[in-house]
């Protein structure tokens, strides 16, 4: 169990933590939620040991393992493979011990350690872990320094999973993969059979892959059951509850005020009035707290066009002589909602670049409106802005004649303080550079808006006002995210890269994850078959009896999926329960194991519905 006990610390004079307790058990799936700047990566940084606390304690059990992403892998002549395993620094020390060992005795002991750490199947998990992080056979056999520094971040991450650390503290750990690589992790963590602990603005992960949140508000930290909306329910409730109190308090004082003040010098009332004037000084005020709300994000509607805003016919694109997408057959209209699906590498960002216009054809037309306007916001801030130039700076280089008063009043109607406008952006947050960012690319009212990742740098609450900006924008939205609670509520058409075609994906996110999880070693491929063509002939239907069996097999799968969740959904109720962590550990750590084995034994059998639910379909069920 982790502990914390009365934590007080302050950074540079500035309190981050006043008497905040928690308490984690051996084997939670935790996610830390708070808004940017309230501490979470501090608290990181004194579990780990690296600070110490001002008051307080911070404890782990004896010989508790700590393991994170601390900086990329370094790049260098080693494979991919080899640096994952290298992590387990006991492995790696055994291995090397047993080629030099001479003592019969020394080399027993050797041995049974590499078994009792199932090291010989080391291999094949660092190679499963890589290729759910999208590295594939070929990537995994080359050497680590020919991969880019956000590459190396995976192989980090593999690296820590590998090892497998009795304490994982894991910060932002999607904003470097892509939505396939994401959906993994989720998966990953959730049968992680040890402590997690995660720093995550990711909604879905904090929804799937933990069954604790350890809110941070007010310097204090508060451990909830379940996952994030679970959480953002409670806490919602708790909030309401607070204020009713509060303003019902408020209401009493005032009126024992009201007797005090007619009341106190009136011989026949004043024993009276002096019993309610030590009511009111004994009363102890209940803080009615109330979050500040997130500035919302605003994007100028464009004037409508006539459809299409954009076609691509027989487009082929890509770099030089390499071809990365072929026979592209694409139209965008202004009213369209598109998030571009596939694995990094397959052609998101070239197809972004051909809408966009940045990058010419290598054959066929990209024919676009004469009066479109497009907006792009890039995944890699340094590329666009000027770490060195003020916010005022950028944006009175797009608008030379206007007033500073109108400038400022464009950047605070993008979210941005005054006190920013004015910081060289190398020292603003990375949510305030991408409040820039989107500023920017909008200034101009685009008829279309591109967005590469931009929830990275977002907490939750900017996250979802984000939402709100795009559903309320006039003009058409493409998305490259690795956020599917952003797909989920802004897109409505959903297009998958896949071996250098785009082509339409007819179902949702949620069947998209479960395709990802069910073939995550396999190609993807649609869920449904394409619309059979009216020249085609009909499909030959499967004899009755075959029928009835797979829909019996159908329904049976569909059974055990709906089981499995129900015991999940009892199971997390009992983990949420207020007074289950005073039972023993023994007994905890069986909760957690049981859930873990749950949420493998639903994947699978989703996997399984899935399939009776494609037989079906095929024997025209």
């Amino acid at each position: 169990m982790l502990t914390i006990r009365d934590l007080h610390f302050a950074m540079a004079g500035n309190p981050l933590f006043e008497g905040a307790s928690a308490q984690i058990p051996a084997g939670a799936k935790v996610g830390i939620v708070g808004r940017n700047g309230t501490g979470k990566t501090t608290l990181f940084r004194l579990i780990r040991g690296e600070l110490g606390p001002d008051q307080g304690e911070i404890t782990l059990p004896p010989r508790a393992r700590i393991g994170g992403v601390a900086q990329e892998a370094p790049g260098d002549h080693r494979t991919l493979i080899e640096t994952v395993l290298a992590f387990d620094e006991e492995r790696a020390g055994l291995m090397a011990e047993a080629e030099t060992a001479t003592d019969p005795h020394r080399i027993a002991e050797i041995q049974t350690r590499l078994i009792d750490i199932d090291a010989h199947s080391a291999e094949a998990r660092a190679a499963t872990i890589l290729s759910g992080l999208g590295f594939d056979h070929d990537a995994q056999n080359r050497a680590s320094k020919e991969f880019s520094g956000g590459w190396r971040m995976r192989v980090a991450l593999a690296g820590v999973l590998f090892s497998a650390p009795d304490v994982l503290l894991l910060d932002e750990p999607t904003n470097y993969l892509d939505l396939e690589g994401a959906m993994w992790l989720e998966s990953y963590l959730a049968r992680y059979p040890h402590t997690v602990i995660i720093i995550s603005h990711d909604r879905g992960l904090l929804n799937r892959a933990v069954n604790n949140i350890l809110h941070l508000s007010e310097k204090k930290l508060t451990l909830y059951g379940g996952g994030y909306d679970r959480f953002d329910a409670e806490r919602r409730q708790r909030l309401a509850h607070q204020q009713a109190a509060a303003q019902k308090q408020e209401a009493a004082r005032a009126h024992m005020q009201a007797f005090v003040d007619r009341f106190r010098y009136k011989a026949s009332k004043a024993r009276q009035a002096q019993s309610r004037l030590k009511m009111l000084e004994k009363m102890e005020p209940i803080a009615a707290t109330m979050e500040g709300a997130v500035t919302p994000f605003r994007f100028p509607s464009p004037e409508e066009l006539a459809p299409p805003l954009l076609r691509l016919d027989g487009v082929r694109a890509g770099y030089g002589e390499h071809t990365v997408l072929r026979r592209l057959d694409l139209r965008i209209d202004q009213d369209d909602r598109i998030a571009l699906l596939g694995a990094n590498g397959q052609g998101k960002s070239t197809l972004a670049k051909i809408i966009a216009g940045d990058l010419a054809p290598m054959a066929g037309q990209r024919i676009a409106s004469s009066k479109l306007r497009i907006g792009f916001f890039a995944q890699h801030q340094g590329e666009v802005l000027n770490l060195d130039e003020t916010p005022l700076d950028h944006i009175r280089r797009r608008f030379p004649q206007e007033t500073p008063s109108k400038l400022r009043a464009r950047l605070a109607n993008a979210g941005l303080r005054a006190e920013t406008v004015e910081t060289k952006v190398g020292k603003i947050s990375g949510g305030q550079k991408a409040r820039l960012m989107m500023c920017l690319a909008t200034l101009d009212a685009p008829h279309l808006f591109i967005l590469d990742e931009p929830t990275n740098h977002l907490d939750i609450e900017s996250r979802e006002a984000l939402v709100s900006a795009l559903n309320d924008y006039t003009g058409a939205v493409i998305l490259i995210t690795h956020d599917s609670h952003l797909v989920n509520l802004v897109a409505d058409r959903l297009w998958l890269v896949k071996d250098g075609a785009v082509t339409p994906f007819e179902e949702d996110m949620d069947a998209y994850r479960r395709l990802l999880l069910s073939e995550r070693n396999g190609p993807i491929r649609q869920l449904k078959e394409p619309k059979q063509d009216a020249t085609e002939p009909r499909r030959k239907q499967a004899p009755k009896g075959d029928l009835a069996r797979l829909r019996a097999e159908a329904r049976k799968c569909e059974e055990r999926v709906e089981k499995l969740q129900d015991m999940l959904e009892r199971i997390d109720t009992r983990l949420a329960a207020a007074d289950f962590y005073e039972r023993p550990a023994e007994d905890i750590a069986t909760f957690q194991t049981k859930r873990a084995e749950i949420v493998e034994g639903l994947e699978r059998a989703e996997a399984l519905w899935l399939a009776a639910a494609e037989r079906l379909e095929s024997a025209g069920g």
